[in-house]
């Protein structure tokens, strides 16, 4: 009976020692994820140049942090010719992290799959103020399948392409730029930069506009027209706007308006260099008074077309919680200060003040020098604009202008509506490499449309473009039977 009291008592024993030591390990675990007091590190992807302050900043942003909500953010920023690869890599492998900036297509197609993590209860919790913050439009406007993977930036809503130009050869030729309203209308101009501008490219490098709601991105050959039917998907590259659109900006390659390597090249075109005229991209309120800060000199800008709200643009900057974070509500109380906070929005973006920017009297600030050559990350990507302290030269009302701007545009047919792209996947593969071989030359006026647009039909044809037109106009008149 003793015998078998003592090892009975020796397995309670044992079972005790397991037990403890299963409690310390838990109890570790817990400390690592921000509990029993000890503050959980956030680890944040996002795109961008690294630069040389982001410890000294982020040891600013850590100790308010600790305070506020017990945490730290490890921040790490990935490089823009990196970024699409790398990024993808690490969500594929399954690598424990909290937060990635994402955005376009990637941000919906990551979201299907499962890579971040359903945000709507928490943005009744822990995100609260973070929702009655952003513009609704904006939270509405990313939910796949009715349900929200990330936190979009409440910045501008809608899209305007823009051409943009140097002022200071627009003034010396006394251009008037007004008058541009078509890619065509700038000939004239282009045609005085190149016989009296030697060192200065008439166009740097971009693809050319064409007035459609893609589906994916515009070298893909899906697509909703902006006016005219708007229920139906076509293909742009079939179209007479695409030859008429292709046709002229040969002509201007022919012509020596662009770079002979326009089609392959990887020149990003820095707006701080002064070797271009004219070039294209998306504009905001006030946005020739940023570039110019930035270029450190004068750009001016003409829209290429009116303000339209595209799933593009309201997925165009988004923070994302990894399915693989192991404390999503952490996480998601950081964004919540990031984009409510006024004193931390200010920290991440613009630095420390004193070393990076000066404040005026008025609450207004000017960049130091530290702030351009050590810290100066892209702003669009980071949160919230409207918390953003305004510059010296600012309009003051800048961020009433933004709202202006987001409540004019108007609506892309496609707005919400995200495919599904599963049934057709061996075909998008096949049409995007055609895609790629063929979209850049064409964009850019590299070959004759001519001859090149029909040889590009023609693969896309052959590698299914007809059954993925299909599978997208059923799924868009099924989504569209359920919009109000």
């Amino acid at each position: 009976m003793k015998k078998k009291l003592g090892i009975l008592l020796a397995l309670v024993l044992s079972i005790g020692t397991i037990l403890s030591a299963c409690s310390s390990k838990e109890d570790s675990a817990a400390e690592k994820s921000g509990k029993n007091g000890q503050p959980y590190e956030i680890k944040w992807y996002t795109v961008g140049t690294p630069q040389k302050d982001t410890d000294k900043v982020f040891a600013e942003v850590n100790k308010y942090l600790k305070k506020k909500i017990n945490a730290t953010v490890k921040m790490t920023q990935i490089d823009w010719g990196d970024w699409a690869q790398k990024s993808q890599v690490m969500i594929n492998s399954g690598e424990p992290f909290d937060i990635i900036f994402t955005n376009g297509t990637d941000y919906v197609q990551n979201a299907q799959k499962g890579a971040f993590y359903a945000i709507d209860d928490m943005l009744n919790n822990e995100g609260k103020a973070l929702k009655q913050t952003i513009d609704p439009a904006l939270l509405e406007g990313i939910k796949i399948d009715g349900k929200t993977y990330g936190v979009p930036t409440n910045k501008e809503a809608a899209r305007q392409s823009v051409y943009t130009f140097n002022k200071r050869l627009v003034d010396k030729y006394h251009f008037d730029i007004t008058k541009v309203k078509t890619l065509e209308d700038l000939e004239p101009m282009l045609k005085v930069i190149k016989e009296k501008e030697p060192k200065i490219t008439p166009m740097a490098t971009f693809k050319a506009y064409l007035p459609f709601d893609y589906i994916f991105n515009g070298e893909m050959p899906f697509g909703i027209p902006f006016e005219g039917d708007r229920d139906h998907v076509v293909n742009p590259f079939a179209t007479d706007v695409a030859m008429q659109t292709y046709k002229t900006m040969h002509s201007y390659y022919k012509a020596g308006y662009l770079k002979e390597d326009a089609a392959t090249s990887k020149d990003s075109w820095p707006m701080d260099v002064e070797n271009w005229f004219v070039r294209m991209g998306d504009s905001q309120p006030y946005a020739d008074l940023l570039w110019s800060r930035s270029a450190k000199y004068d750009v001016v800008s003409v829209p290429a077309e009116q303000p339209v709200t595209i799933n593009d643009s309201v997925s165009g900057s988004i923070q994302a919680i990894s399915a693989t974070s192991k404390n999503p509500k952490k996480a998601m109380e950081f964004l919540t200060l990031l984009n409510t906070d006024e004193y931390l929005r200010n920290l991440v973006d613009k630095g420390i003040e004193g070393v990076h920017y000066k404040k005026n009297s008025d609450g207004t600030i000017e960049d130091l020098p530290a702030r351009i050559d050590r810290y100066n990350l892209p702003t669009y990507s980071l949160g919230n604009h409207f918390i953003l302290y305004l510059y010296k030269n600012d309009p003051k009302d800048k961020w009433e202008k933004f709202k202006e701007f987001n409540e004019s545009a108007t609506a892309a047919p496609t707005l919400g509506f995200h495919f599904n792209s599963d049934p057709v996947r061996s075909e998008l593969a096949a049409i995007t490499n055609i895609s790629k071989e063929f979209y850049p030359a064409l964009a850019t006026g590299s070959v004759d449309p001519e001859s090149y647009l029909p040889k590009f039909n023609k693969k896309l044809k052959e590698a299914g473009l007809d059954k993925v037109l299909k599978e997208i106009q059923k799924q868009f008149d099924d989504w569209k039977k359920t919009q109000k």
